[in-house]
C-alpha cells in the first residue's frame, strides 16, 4: 500500500460522538483508484466501533469503513462518498466550442455555451444549459449518486423514437462551493451518446 501523509484535521462523527479526530492522518491507495484515510491507533475509540467496522493494518494504523460514520470532516467542511484525492484537480472552464448530443440519430441538444470539466483521470464532461435541449423529450428520474468534488447530482433519461434511455443525463441543482459554475446545468454520458465539438465526433 502507497501512504502519504494527509496536513488536514479529519474527524469521523456518529451518533453525534466523535469517534475519531486526527491531525496524523495518512492517505493510503490500496485496491481504489482514490484514497482511504489510516489513523494512529491512539486517535480512534474503538470502544465505539463495532469488530467489522474497522481494520489494523502490520504498521498498526486504523482504516475505518466510510459507512461505519454518519459524517466525516476535513477540518470544518463535510466530505461525502470518500477522502478527497490531493491528487485529483477538478477545472470548470467557459467555452465557446458548439456542443451537440445526439440521441438516435435525433439531436436532443446544442450549446456553444458549454462548461467543460476536466477531472484528473477522466474524459472532459460538458455542461449545457437547459435552454440548450429539447425538454420535451426529458423525463424526470428518480436516480441520485454523489461525488466528493461535485455533490448530488440528480438524473434524466430521454425518450426518442418510443424509446427510453433511462438516467443518460445529470445535473447537479446545488453543487459544492467548488463546483458553482456548473450549478443547474446539465451533461451527458459521453459513451452513451453521439457527442459533437465543433462538428468532429468524440
Amino acid at each position: 500500500m502507497r501512504t502519504e501523509e494527509c496536513r488536514k484535521r479529519i474527524r469521523g462523527v456518529r451518533g453525534g460522538a466523535v469517534v475519531v479526530d486526527s491531525t496524523r492522518t495518512l492517505y493510503g491507495w490500496n485496491d481504489r483508484p482514490y484514497p482511504a484515510y489510516y489513523f494512529p491507533r491512539d486517535d480512534v475509540r474503538l470502544d465505539l466501533l463495532a469488530d467489522d467496522q474497522w481494520r489494523e493494518t502490520p504498521e498498526g494504523l486504523v482504516n475505518i469503513r466510510w459507512s461505519a460514520m454518519d459524517h466525516w470532516f476535513e477540518e470544518d467542511e463535510e466530505v461525502i462518498v470518500h477522502p478527497r484525492d490531493p491528487h485529483t484537480r477538478v477545472d470548470i472552464l467557459a467555452s465557446s466550442r458548439r456542443v451537440r448530443v445526439d440521441i438516435d440519430g435525433v439531436t436532443v441538444a446544442e450549446s456553444d455555451q458549454p462548461r467543460i470539466l476536466f477531472e484528473t483521470g477522466l474524459p472532459p464532461r460538458y455542461y449545457l444549459p437547459l435552454t440548450a435541449l429539447r425538454m420535451d423529450l426529458l423525463r424526470p428520474s428518480t436516480s441520485h449518486t454523489q461525488c466528493p468534488y461535485k455533490g448530488t447530482a440528480s438524473y434524466w433519461s430521454v425518450e426518442v423514437n418510443g424509446r427510453l434511455h433511462e438516467d443518460i443525463a445529470w445535473t447537479y441543482p446545488t453543487p459544492l462551493p467548488e463546483s458553482q459554475k456548473i450549478a443547474g446545468l446539465v451533461c451527458f454520458y459521453n459513451h452513451r451518446v453521439d457527442l459533437l465539438i465543433d462538428g468532429v465526433r468524440e
